[in-house]
């Protein structure tokens, strides 16, 4: 017969190793875990006070999501992204976004646009007080925003296959003071151009923001 323990343990590791793997995602995304590099189980059960097999599930979850790659005889490796790779990536996704700013432009109800109001000022504030995990959780849901009010599901697919694969590249993209501020201020004129309902400045700006972010990703030092 099972034993109650093991049947707690059961039920609380799956959410013990969903915690861990967000916590891990953070430190990838803010570069504390960097490319290439091995992931340091021992020191992260150290680190988070558990055993290592929560540890491990959650490098699963990273694997799967395409942040770590699983290396025979090595472990765990953070992944790594080339440049040329996101240079490939970034112009597609920014024709889709800025599709779908034209889009929005003309479908968006005011509850929506009043919403992504709402998230803009938000995002001012996150920038404000340096809160970048904040900042990048309200910048998705403000480009999420946007696709949506577009309402071309086929658009929204395409989008978020492609998303997915940059996902790191965009959180990273910000981590420079000057193009932080830079961002804020293209989120609010976005957001400008979106309650003038003008469709054409508005697919102009989502293009120039993506690509204003893959010409930070060159520049950095951690470009291949």
């Amino acid at each position: 017969m099972t034993s109650l323990a093991a049947l707690e343990d059961a039920l609380v590791r799956p959410a013990l190793s969903l915690e861990i793997s967000e916590r891990l995602r953070q430190m990838i995304m803010e570069g504390e875990l960097k490319a290439g590099e091995k992931v340091p189980e021992k020191a992260l059960t150290e680190r988070f006070g558990v055993s290592r097999t929560p540890v491990r599930e959650a490098v699963k979850i990273l694997a799967h999501d395409g942040l770590v790659e699983l290396v025979q005889n090595r472990g765990a490796i953070v992944a790594r992204q080339t440049a040329g790779e996101l240079a490939e990536l970034f112009p597609v996704i920014a024709a889709l976004e800025g599709a779908a700013g034209e889009l929005a432009a003309i479908r968006a109800t005011i509850a929506e646009i009043a919403r992504l109001a709402r998230l803009c000022a938000d995002l001012r504030l996150a920038y404000e007080e340096a809160d970048r995990p904040s900042y990048f959780e309200i910048n998705q849901k403000i480009h999420t925003g946007i696709l949506d009010a577009a309402r071309n599901p086929t658009l929204s697919r395409q989008h978020a296959t492609l998303a997915q694969r940059v996902f790191r590249a965009r959180y990273q993209a910000n981590l420079s003071p000057e193009r932080w501020l830079t961002a804020t201020q293209e989120h609010e004129a976005i957001q400008a151009a979106l309650e003038a309902r003008d469709g054409k400045r508005l697919a102009d700006l989502m293009r120039e923001h993506l690509m204003h972010k893959l010409d930070a990703l060159m520049r950095s030092p951690a470009s291949e």
